[in-house]
């Protein structure tokens, strides 16, 4: 045991050493694992984004697992076991992704919502004889809130790059299926220009607004099944805690092997009924055509 604990201790040494003078060698990268890794980052960036989240995906990590760290520290001397406190401390861990999750929906759904209204708004000022870009930059100050917040950047954005490259990069920030469409045709319409503007806005507020009506629909139909398999999840484990806080036959049952092998069963069970429950309750992400590719 002496032996192998000094050649992993050596191992460690050199590793750090070649790091430090950059005489490691370097694994030959295939071109799919970099093109896999940059899809990911982005996807985990778009999510950040769209949930309002001022951090990067590795600060966000990094985060997340710190708070978990703590939470299995305090649980682990309230209980006096470290595998009561795991669950615990992987829940804790996952809270900020849950909370971000609902708080990205919610801001996605908002902005959603606010589109035919602000739809009509652009209608009654093209109406009454204001440009395109006018209209946006009105609503953009006199709009629902959320689309206040959305097309906060459009006035100077126009002033600068033009209206259809500010419309763009509003896309992008929004970064939304259901508004790509939208900016698309306001896109189109500016483009066109004449009287089919009013035709293209009239069928797209027709059209966005049967959009919002199916999305709330299928929200409302899984609203319940979530909250029921979470209460399902985490109730358990509270009670747990409950009962090994305090000195007892319980927290000496789990102190013991047979209650540590009854918590590493249950741990894992719970962990393969939050994978299938998440995948079960997942809603389906609409794809976007319209969204800006990258450059390869």
């Amino acid at each position: 045991m002496t032996v192998v604990a000094a050649m992993a201790v050596g191992v460690f040494c050199a590793t750090v050493a070649a790091a430090l003078t950059g005489s490691m060698q370097r694994r030959t990268a295939t071109v799919a694992a970099p093109r896999r890794l940059a899809a990911r980052r982005a996807r985990a960036n778009t999510w950040l984004q769209q949930a309002g989240v001022g951090v990067g995906p590795a600060t966000f990590v990094w985060a997340s697992l710190l708070a978990g760290a703590f939470t299995v520290l305090v649980t682990a001397a309230l209980t006096g076991s470290l595998f009561v406190a795991l669950v615990p401390g992987v829940t804790v861990a996952l809270l900020p992704r849950g909370y971000y999750g609902r708080r990205r929906r919610v801001r996605l759904r908002e902005v959603q919502r606010a589109w035919p209204d602000g739809l009509r708004d652009i209608l009654a000022s093209i109406t009454a004889g204001l440009s395109l870009t006018q209209a946006v930059t009105n609503l953009a100050s006199t709009g629902p809130p959320a689309l206040r917040v959305a097309l906060a950047r459009f006035p100077e954005l126009a002033r600068v790059v033009g209206t259809g490259p500010a419309l763009e990069l509003v896309k992008d920030d929004l970064a939304d299926a259901t508004s790509d469409r939208v900016i698309e045709v306001l896109v189109l319409a500016q483009e066109r220009g004449g009287s089919i503007v009013r035709e293209i806005l009239e069928d797209l507020v027709r059209a966005t607004t049967r959009d919002i009506k199916l999305l709330d629909e299928i929200e409302t139909e899984g609203l319940e099944s979530r909250i029921n398999a979470r209460a399902v999840m985490v109730l358990p484990w509270l009670v747990l805690v409950a009962l090994t806080a305090r000195p007892g036959a319980f927290r000496d049952f789990y102190r013991s092997p047979g209650g540590v092998l009854t918590l590493l069963v249950a741990g894992t069970l719970t962990g393969v009924g939050v994978v299938v429950l998440g995948r079960l309750a997942r809603e389906p992400v609409e794809v976007r055509p319209f969204a800006t590719a990258d450059p390869a």
